[in-house]
Order: C-alpha cells, then sequence, then structure tokens
C-alpha cells in the first residue's frame, strides 16, 4: 500500500510556494495550563532545560509571533489546521529563521498570517531591516535561492504517531545546511525540542536531508504513516444499516442503497450506499472514492475496521457515520431518525440531456463539437454535442482541436443507431414494462435476473444493415491491421453534476472477424444495463428510456507501456490556493491505476507545473519497476505537463474562471505512453479522455 497519505498531511501543514492555509485554529488554547507550569516534551527524552514555561499567560491578549513555544498551549494558540484533510490529527505552526536579523526566529500566528510572506511583509520590513518585495519575489528567493534571507518552514504535531516534526516546502531547495541552522533554533526554542525530528516532505529534500549531522534526526514519511489509523476521503454524514463484507463477497452480495458497509481490501467498484469503510487505506483517484466523492457520500480508512468491537456492536443496526477531516464517529440511530435523513437528503431528480437523434452520420471526431460563435460558449456547444455524441465524444472532439494534446483519430456511432437497436428489438418497450412490475420494484434479485436477461438478448439482437454497411467502410478505410476500441459516449455520464464514472464499460473488437465487430458493439451498448448502473439512475431519479448512448470509435492501445489518470489541479488544496498536477500513472496496460489488485501501488506524484523548476512530489512508486526508478521519464513527464497545462485551459471556457465560476476547479484525465508516436525509443503520450472533476471537499 502507497505510504503518501501522511505525506500528503505534511505538504498540508506547509505553505506551498507560500499560499494560504485555510483560516480556523487548532486546539484550543489550555487555559488550566498556568504561566508557571512545568512542562515536558513527549516521549522519554528529558528537556534540555530543566523546565519550560508558558510564553503567554492563559488570558493573554493574541499575538502576532513567539519567538519561543514554551508549552502546549503557545503552539495551540498560533497553530492553523492543514489546507488538506486527507489525513487527521495534525496541527502546524510555520516558523521564520531571518538570517539578515541575527538569525531571530518566530513563530508566527498562522491563522492571521496564513503565509510566511504575510509575516514577514507585515513586521520584517523596513524600519531598519531590509525590504520585503512581492508576493512572487518573495517565493522565488526565499524557496529557491541559496542566497535567501530567511528559511522558511513549519513545526508540525502529528496526532496519530505522537510526533513532532520540523518540515519545509516539498520543494523548497534549502541546503543541508540552512535545514540545520533551522532545526538548530527550532529545537532550542521549544519544549519539545528534544523529541523534534526533520521530516523530509519529498524526494529532493531527501537529498539534502541526507547530508545533515546525526545530532539531527530524521523522521520518515512511513514511520508516520505506521501511527495513523484513519484516512477520511470523503468527508461527509451517511446513515445506513451497518454491514461487515469481505472484498472477494461483493461479487455474490446484493448491495441496496440503504446499507453503509465495512469491508476488508479496496474494492474495484461498488453499488450506490449510505457510505463505504475500508480497513484497507486508499488512494484519492481510486475508483470507490471518485465514486464516493459524485454521490456525495462519506468515505473513510480505518485500520482493524473489520474487528473493531465498537463497529461490530452496531452490526445490521441503523448507524450515522460522521466522516471528519480529523476525527470520525458513529452512532446508532432509529428508525424514524433515519428516515428523517433519508428524507432530507433525498436527491433532487436528475434530468438528462435530450436526444437529438437527427445525426446518422459516423461523425469525425474533430467535428462533433463545434467552435462557439457568436455570443455562444464552449459550455453551450458541449451541450448541444452531448445530446447526439454524449459527453465522452463532445469532451474528446474539443480535445482533438486542443494544440499540445495528442489524441487519436476516430469517429462516432450517432446515438440514434443505440436508440434504433432498443426500439426495433422491443427493448425499450421492455424497459416500460419493469415500473409496472411490483416484484421488479421491490426485488434486487428480481432486477438483476430481468437485467441479465436484457443484455442476454442484446447480444443476439441484429444490428442495422445501414449501420453495418457504414462501419464496415470506415473501418476497412482507417483501421486496417488494427483492431478497434468501442467506447461508451451517453447523455448521462462525464457530465458536470451528474459524472457517472464507470457507469458504462468498453469494449474491442477486430475489422478481421466481422461477427466480433458486432459483438463488441452490441456489448458496449448492453453495459447501459449492468445491475449497479441501473441502480445509480435509478437512486438519482434518472428516468431510464431518457438514455442514449453513442459509440466512440478509434484504433486500440495493444501494447501500452504505461497507463495513467491526472487531476489538473491539486485535489489536496480544496481552496485552490496550491495548484498543481496530480498523476497516478503505472507500467504498461494491464494494472489500472484506479483499481489495483491487493498490494500493488503506483507511482503518484503532485507536478508542480507553474512553479521555478517545475518541482514534482512523489507521493509513492510503483511496485513494478525497480527500486529507483519511475514509471515515465523526465521528458514524458514534461510532455504530460504541457498537455494537462492545455486541457487546464482549454476546458476553463466550459467548467471553470474563463466561463465566470469561481472556486476550485479542475478536470479528470485519462492518458496513455504508447510506441505508437514514439520518440527516440520513448513512448510517447495519448490522452484519452477528459471530463469535470469534482471539487474536493474542505474541511
Amino acid at each position: 500500500m502507497s505510504r503518501m497519505f501522511v505525506l500528503l498531511f505534511a505538504l498540508g501543514a506547509l505553505v506551498a510556494c507560500d499560499e494560504p492555509a485555510p483560516r480556523g485554529r487548532g486546539a484550543p488554547r489550555a487555559d488550566a495550563l498556568s504561566v508557571d507550569a512545568d512542562v515536558r516534551p513527549p516521549g522519554d527524552a528529558a528537556p534540555s532545560q530543566p523546565a519550560w514555561r508558558c510564553t503567554l499567560a492563559a488570558d493573554a491578549p493574541e499575538t502576532d509571533a513567539l519567538d519561543r513555544l514554551g508549552c502546549r498551549a503557545d503552539f495551540d494558540a498560533l497553530a492553523s489546521l492543514p489546507v488538506t484533510s486527507t489525513l487527521p490529527g495534525a496541527s502546524s505552526v510555520k516558523v521564520i529563521l531571518d538570517l539578515q536579523g541575527g538569525g531571530t526566529l518566530y513563530f508566527q500566528d498562522s491563522v492571521r498570517f496564513p503565509l510566511h510572506y504575510d509575516y514577514a511583509s507585515t513586521h520584517l520590513s523596513g524600519n531598519g531591516l531590509p525590504l520585503v518585495g512581492s508576493l512572487p519575489d518573495f517565493n522565488a528567493t526565499e524557496y529557491f535561492s541559496p542566497d535567501r534571507r530567511f528559511v522558511l518552514g513549519a513545526v508540525t504535531w502529528y496526532e496519530g504517531p505522537a510526533r513532532w516534526a520540523l518540515e519545509l516546502s516539498p520543494y523548497d531547495t534549502a541546503s543541508a545546511e540552512l535545514i540545520e541552522a533551522l532545526y538548530d533554533a527550532v529545537r532550542a526554542a521549544t519544549y519539545f525540542g528534544d523529541a523534534l525530528a526533520f521530516h523530509p516532505t519529498s524526494e529532493a529534500v531527501a537529498v539534502e536531508a541526507a547530508r545533515l549531522p546525526a545530532e539531527v534526526p530524521i523522521v520518515t514519511t512511513d514511520t508516520l504513516y505506521d501511527g495513523i489509523e484513519y484516512q477520511p476521503l470523503s468527508l461527509g454524514v451517511g446513515v445506513g444499516r451497518l454491514r461487515f463484507l469481505r472484498a472477494a463477497e461483493l461479487e455474490s452480495t446484493f448491495l441496496t442503497y440503504d446499507d453503509l458497509v465495512v469491508i476488508d481490501e479496496v474494492p474495484n467498484d461498488i453499488a450506490l450506499v449510505r457510505g463505504l469503510v475500508s480497513e484497507t487505506f486508499q488512494t484519492p483517484l481510486s475508483h470507490v472514492n471518485v465514486l464516493s466523492r459524485n454521490r456525495g457520500t462519506p468515505n473513510m480508512g480505518l485500520r482493524g475496521a473489520m474487528t473493531r468491537e465498537d463497529l461490530r456492536a452496531l452490526e445490521g443496526h441503523l448507524v450515522q457515520l460522521d466522516v471528519g477531516a480529523s476525527a470520525w464517529s458513529v452512532r446508532e440511530v432509529t428508525d424514524a431518525e433515519a428516515q428523517a435523513f433519508w428524507d432530507a437528503h433525498r436527491q433532487p431528480p436528475v434530468t438528462l440531456p435530450p436526444l437529438d437523434l437527427s445525426p446518422t452520420d459516423l461523425r469525425d471526431l474533430d467535428d462533433v463539437t463545434r467552435e462557439p460563435e457568436g455570443g455562444e460558449t464552449l459550455r453551450d456547444t458541449i451541450k448541444e454535442a452531448v445530446r447526439a455524441f454524449g459527453g465522452k465524444a463532445a469532451h474528446y472532439s474539443v480535445l482533438r482541436r486542443t494544440e499540445g494534446v495528442p489524441v487519436r483519430a476516430g469517429f462516432t456511432i450517432p446515438m440514434f443507431y443505440y436508440d434504433q437497436f432498443m426500439t426495433v428489438n422491443g427493448f425499450w418497450a421492455r424497459v416500460q414494462a419493469w415500473a409496472q412490475d411490483p416484484a421488479f420494484a421491490a426485488d434486487i434479485a428480481v432486477r438483476e435476473a430481468a437485467l441479465e436477461a436484457l443484455r442476454d438478448d442484446m447480444m443476439l439482437a441484429p444490428v442495422d444493415d445501414d449501420l453495418q454497411t457504414a462501419l464496415r467502410a470506415r473501418l476497412d478505410a482507417d483501421f486496417v491491421g488494427k483492431k478497434a476500441r468501442f467506447r461508451t459516449s451517453t447523455n448521462s455520464e462525464d457530465l458536470d453534476g451528474f459524472p457517472c464514472a464507470g457507469c458504462y464499460e468498453s469494449h474491442t473488437g477486430d475489422p478481421a472477424n466481422w461477427a466480433d465487430v458486432l459483438d463488441a458493439v452490441r456489448e458496449t451498448w448492453a453495459s447501459a444495463w449492468l445491475l449497479r448502473t441501473y441502480e445509480e439512475r435509478q437512486f438519482y431519479g434518472v428516468a431510464h428510456t431518457s438514455v442514449g448512448m453513442a459509440l466512440l470509435v478509434h484504433a486500440n492501445f495493444p501494447d501500452e507501456e504505461a497507463n495513467g489518470v491526472a487531476v489538473t489541479n491539486n485535489p489536496f488544496a480544496p481552496s485552490g490556493q496550491d495548484p498543481a498536477f496530480f498523476v497516478n500513472v503505472q507500467k504498461g496496460g494491464d494494472v489500472e491505476v484506479v483499481a489495483p489488485p491487493p498490494g500493488v501501488t503506483s507511482d503518484q506524484l503532485l507536478y508542480y507545473f507553474d512553479q521555478p523548476n517545475q518541482p514534482t512530489v512523489y507521493l509513492s512508486h510503483s511496485s513494478l519497476v525497480a527500486a529507483g526508478e519511475t514509471v515515465l521519464t523526465p521528458r514524458q513527464l514534461r510532455s504530460l505537463g504541457v498537455a494537462l497545462d492545455a486541457i487546464q485551459r482549454r476546458f476553463s471556457a466550459a467548467y471553470g474562471p474563463a466561463a465566470g465560476r469561481s472556486g476550485w476547479y479542475g478536470l479528470d484525465v485519462e492518458f496513455k505512453f504508447d510506441d505508437e508516436g514514439a520518440a527516440d525509443g520513448e513512448p510517447a503520450l495519448w490522452v484519452k479522455q477528459a471530463r469535470p472533476y469534482p471539487a474536493p471537499t474542505s474541511p
């Protein structure tokens, strides 16, 4: 399992290029702790001085900074919450060492002054001190220059492992000498100094940390990670009947909307449930976490969840699960309380874009989505294209015309042919009859049997002759010696507000075997009637007969060298103040990054594409490559960054600031590296799709 989570939490305690953390206090000041109290560091280490005293009196007014932390109340008075809720239990105080001010140390109020720059420009500029320039100049100098005036860091308390850590920004280029100077100053000025360790927050910082003298103890991410029991992923509250399952049982177990599930391993997929607790920690881009976030249901990791007595005591009972940024709770509720919660949180029905069945041509992907004209916006033309060609093809068409984004050519089979197939073969009539069947509505087993029978019948039904003629001609012309990939593109997926991630399945057909092509087309169409997909639409009040499915067709990737998914903004910074690309990539094409087998990890990294030197912070490494290696070369990562930057800018006119939308904005991008188009022997990048990514939940 990845060791990324503690590192991410550590990043949250710092300032990425001095962008602000969310406002909000750490733990309340301990008023009961008197100014004369003796305070010892945690653990067995003895303090370097016989006694420490609080610098602030319990009733003292707030202060902008302290030059020492004499007790926990001093720390809490200045601490801020981390910018990310990926892991709980950390609080942090930003610290500045002024090298040109006689080596003076400042522990700043990290709520009132969320940036190092805020405090430095207010209190350490002018009046006999060198002037502090603009924020961009400050960032460029104080994080990247060897001739910096300040050494900037944070002191973080990790509650789970009970460790104090001094940390730098993950892409700070401070030398080992500067790190040592900051460590020595902080150690001498804090009551917990003898328990303080330096925590490298990135591999680049770890290189310098290896040069530190033995007197500076190092605490690794692995050590911190081992002390963490709770991992919040999708924050929120859910009410349901508590069930315990093993992931292997999901294949033969029906789950309902009213279940709240505790599971041993992270499943590849899960039906719509009221909440999820996994004993194994998850990756943020795991399929089940994306599902939970899209659905607005709580999701968390909890070590030992399957055998916890407090959870087992509630098995089979209705419970309320609260997943917060720092803590979780569960309590039993009555039937009336559960029903009241469900009524209050009932999803408003989702109305899908109406189908446009007028296009019947197999249209080139370049021509699916028009460029805006007159007063139109890109969002307008995407919406128009979705009605006939679906969300995936509409976005793919925009990608095809975006400079710097390599996308394979292809074509679409419009929704007309799916609707025709369902109508002529009587399948729409069968779907409509289900609405009048009480047994179908009441019994999930009846629904599964009916859906399976429908899919089986769809595989045997004839495909329109005109479509076959046009499809054969197109494949003969453009797919000689290549297999065709038929990908779903519906009006009920990849939409802003209803992404329906993973609802449908794609399939591959070999044009040399026409029966294989027809089977691929039918099987892809039939995936609209999988049980999990049907239940998802039912929960959201989607009219099943309003679903249309076009097919996006391009050449298959037979020998992928790498496959991955990326988010074009930092999902661990809900404020949007710390932009980075989050990349999850795996060697080869057999192991998907969003649904890896147990024990298999991928390269996961934050790529600060807009920062000087474009620093990269690896959060975990692939278990499929040799130690010390990465899945992508620096040149490949650069090409991916160029494409992600172009995609983020291009779709801003539909979903981001260029469309007048405020707040966090990003896209979920799937990509491959393939030998086709390789340069100098390195596999080349191909982007497969882009769709809106839901904004992360703020703590």
